[in-house]
């Protein structure tokens, strides 16, 4: 059977329709995501939040309940804890060095003295895009319409606070509010992808569109763009390639996304992203 005939009888499979849906849904949403961690500079964010999902999904087994559900909520509540700590990105650094060690100390403790099999703890961080369930698709969805609307409705406020958190504040932005948001969409997202590449694969969904956006792109609206664009490319063709070829999607879904953020680097810088908000919405002066 040729590559191509393969591809088109797995398309017919329920599991493996899900399985596009969920790439197609988090191509929309979790690339915003990765451009809010690199203009943030909150690169251990998605470090710790893996972390956090591990407890949660120990939790879960402990309590019965939907291990992906308690890795969204305990993500969630992280997120929003850490907020305070956001002012700079040393203060969060130091912060999710110590919620990462908390967590994973916290999640070993629970899974041994619940005498629960941590194989399966485990094997969620790994990833299964398969196994993606209704209701993950509704939380990819969630997210695929919630980041694009707050990208629209707060787009003067993100590129300020992308751009210098001082001269957001400086500026009238909700600061703390809207970092908190940020924030908490940050560890959801990493918690909804858990499904699809796993948690210590996410960055092909997130970090990686989003790095070589920002070197494509010239303003937040162009660099937003530009993530969802090629996570859009990476997504479809990688899924496509891993069926013909009988290949685990994850992996091949991070070699793609870091194939395209490579070959952006290799294009000639013009100037360093501005993060510009519109003239029409412009800074107040100072004089």
């Amino acid at each position: 059977m040729s590559a191509l005939g393969q591809v088109g009888d797995l398309l017919q499979l329920v599991p493996v329709q899900r399985a596009g849906a969920g790439l197609l849904l988090s191509a929309l949403g979790l690339p915003i995501v990765g451009v809010v961690i690199v203009g943030l500079d909150i690169m251990p964010v998605r470090f710790a939040m893996m972390h956090v999902a591990l407890l949660g999904i120990a939790a879960g087994q402990l309590l019965g309940l939907d291990p992906v559900l308690c890795a969204l909520v305990a993500c969630a509540l992280a997120g929003a804890g850490v907020a305070p700590l956001a002012r700079n990105a040393d203060g969060l650094s130091g912060a999710m060095g110590l919620l990462m060690s908390l967590a994973i100390a916290a999640a070993l403790l629970l899974l041994a003295l619940s005498g629960v099999n941590a194989n399966g703890a485990f094997a969620l961080l790994w990833g299964s895009i398969l196994a993606v369930r209704p209701a993950d698709l509704a939380v990819l969805g969630a997210l695929a319409v919630a980041l694009p609307a707050l990208f629209v409705w707060r787009r003067r406020d993100l590129a300020l606070l992308l751009h210098d958190r001082e001269l957001a504040l400086c500026s009238g932005v909700a600061v703390q509010r809207l970092t908190v948001l940020l924030l908490v969409l940050v560890a959801v997202a990493v918690a909804g992808a858990l499904r699809l590449t796993g948690a210590l694969l996410v960055d092909a969904l997130t970090l990686l569109p989003a790095l070589a956006a920002r070197r494509l792109g010239r303003s937040l609206v162009s660099i937003t763009l530009w993530a969802v664009g090629i996570g859009l490319v990476v997504n479809v063709a990688g899924f496509l390639v891993s069926l013909a070829w009988d290949l685990p999607p994850g992996p091949v879904l991070v070699l793609a996304a870091g194939a395209v953020a490579l070959a952006a680097h290799l294009v000639p810088e013009r100037r360093t992203p501005s993060w510009r908000v519109p003239a029409s919405s412009s800074v107040p002066s100072s004089h």
